[in-house]
């Protein structure tokens, strides 16, 4: 796999990137928006050259073979699933939760995409095609993002009804496509390579065919609208999490694209419900970045509620308490779902579907909760902490110590403590985070709608309530539960 370098270098391939409110960005190495984020997907590549990253990040040698970044290797078994999502832990934890896609993300959406198109069945040419671009990845470290391929506003206001679709069949022709459109949020296109976009509409109108494609950001015609930057102060002491963190959620337009017949595939009408789809290892990576963000936030309250002299506080202990409840939930139910895995058509190892659900709902539950248990833990000082600059005037930095110091910490160790909370549950990073989930993988309304239509037993406890009546019962019948599990309103944008 290539450096952190070579990924760089790789940026410099003429992208056409707009960020809202700044414009036009020539090179997103060196731009002060985006260049602390290129440098955290080029640490990523880097971790795996580390020996200290190498037993988490690396397979184990065998026969005296080289190992590869279990990243882009294939679980088989519960076995992989587990050594995989250590990986996974470690590498998310890295960030706090605050990065969510890499270059590791994206071998799972080409891995999800295998085993769609193998499940779909749809021609042996498209399933050779999709493996050998998994490879191409696998082989290369080649970074792929996903579009959920939704119409802009815009567009679904249109009076024609013809036009209201995200995507337009320009052309088509023995070498392949060309696409004209604007589609919907996705995350990290600024950074990545390839984004591979799944239409909600037939191309063309009536047909029958739902194409999927993979588009390079580079190509010809595609260009790159960033949302605004998350606001953050140049101080990293006061922003440090927002100076590092910043993804830039995009929309994607083409004009005239071409994609080449091997970047075509015939796939469907996306929906968040099926069984083994394309999003199956997302939502595994998903849960993993949650407990992530969740962790770090109970890892700022814990060693808040020490240098704030609070560790003998029964009200700050029983909340911590509900905190711990929440991370171990969703910890067990990830875990459940790497032992009690599902085998795809392609044979490969999905974590446990039901047990992703539950983890999921877990956390959305309880997100606001935890940050407000941080919000509250430290008092107004959240508010008032200074900054590592004040403390430069040597009169007000005795006054600051005075204020802020004392009890074995100083005055700019607790002020850089209080800086990281504000940073993790009050800023536009952590907005923008809330936001974004409520969209890319549908919510509260969309977990629950996956969990009502992946449960199994709703007839078998049911009827199993039948030995305990002395009263004779027919066969109960509940499969309808899971058949109106569809969401109605919840709509794919990314993920």
């Amino acid at each position: 796999m290539r450096t952190g370098k070579e990924y760089e270098s790789s940026l410099n391939d003429g992208r056409d990137v707009w960020i809202v409110g700044e414009g036009h960005v020539p090179d997103v190495t060196a731009h002060n928006l985006t260049k602390n984020m290129v440098q955290e997907y080029s640490t990523w590549y880097d971790r795996h050259y580390l020996p200290e990253w190498q037993n988490t990040l690396m397979t184990n040698p065998e026969n005296n073979s080289a190992t590869s970044p279990l990243a882009f290797e294939i679980p088989k078994t519960s076995s992989d699933l587990q050594v995989q999502g250590m990986a996974l832990r470690a590498i998310l934890s890295a960030s706090g939760g605050n990065i969510t896609h890499t270059p590791g993300y994206g071998a799972l959406i080409a891995l999800g995409l295998v085993n769609h198109i193998t499940e779909l069945n749809k021609s042996s040419e498209d399933v050779e095609a999709v493996i050998n671009y998994r490879n191409h990845i696998a082989n290369t470290g080649r970074f792929l993002t996903f579009a959920g391929g939704g119409s802009l506003i815009g567009t679904r206001l249109k009076t024609d009804p013809e036009d209201r679709a995200a995507l337009r069949l320009i052309q088509e022709t023995k070498q392949g496509f060309v696409v004209s459109g604007k589609v919907q949020m996705h995350t990290s296109t600024p950074f990545a390579e390839d984004v591979l976009i799944t239409s909600r509409e037939e191309l063309p109108p009536n047909s029958g065919r739902w194409l999927w494609f993979i588009v390079p950001v580079n190509s010809p015609g595609v260009r790159i609208i960033a949302r605004r930057p998350s606001d953050r102060n140049k101080n990293p002491f006061l922003s440090p999490l927002s100076n590092r963190f910043d993804e830039l959620d995009a929309s994607l337009w083409l004009k005239d694209v071409f994609i080449p017949k091997e970047r075509v595939f015939l796939g469907e009408r996306l929906s968040r419900n099926k069984r083994h789809s394309l999003l199956s290892w997302l939502l595994w990576h998903h849960n993993y970045g949650w407990l992530a963000k969740a962790e770090l936030t109970l890892g700022i309250s814990l060693a808040l509620t020490e240098v704030m002299g609070l560790s003998n506080n029964p009200t700050t202990i029983g909340k911590l308490t509900d905190m711990v409840v929440t991370i171990q939930t969703s910890r067990s139910c990830i875990k459940a779902a790497e032992l009690d895995p599902e085998v795809t058509v392609a044979g490969h190892a999905v974590p446990g579907q039901t047990h992703l659900a539950a983890a999921a709902i877990n956390i959305f539950q309880c997100r606001q909760k935890i940050s407000e248990i941080l919000r509250d833990l430290p008092g107004s000082s959240l508010v008032n902490a200074p900054s590592d600059t004040d403390f430069l005037d040597p009169v007000m930095a005795e006054e600051l110590e005075d204020a802020y110091g004392g009890g074995n910490y100083s005055a700019i160790q607790r002020s850089a403590l209080l800086q990281l909370a504000w940073d993790q549950v009050s800023s536009s990073l952590d907005a923008r985070e809330s936001v974004f989930e409520l969209h890319a993988s549908g919510g509260m309304t969309a977990w629950r709608a996956r969990l009502r239509s992946w449960f199994e037993d709703y007839n078998d406890l049911a009827n199993g309530v039948q030995q305990f009546l002395s009263v004779d019962f027919p066969n109960m019948d509940l499969s309808g539960i899971p058949d109106n599990a569809d969401e109605h309103s919840a709509r794919i944008t990314s993920i």
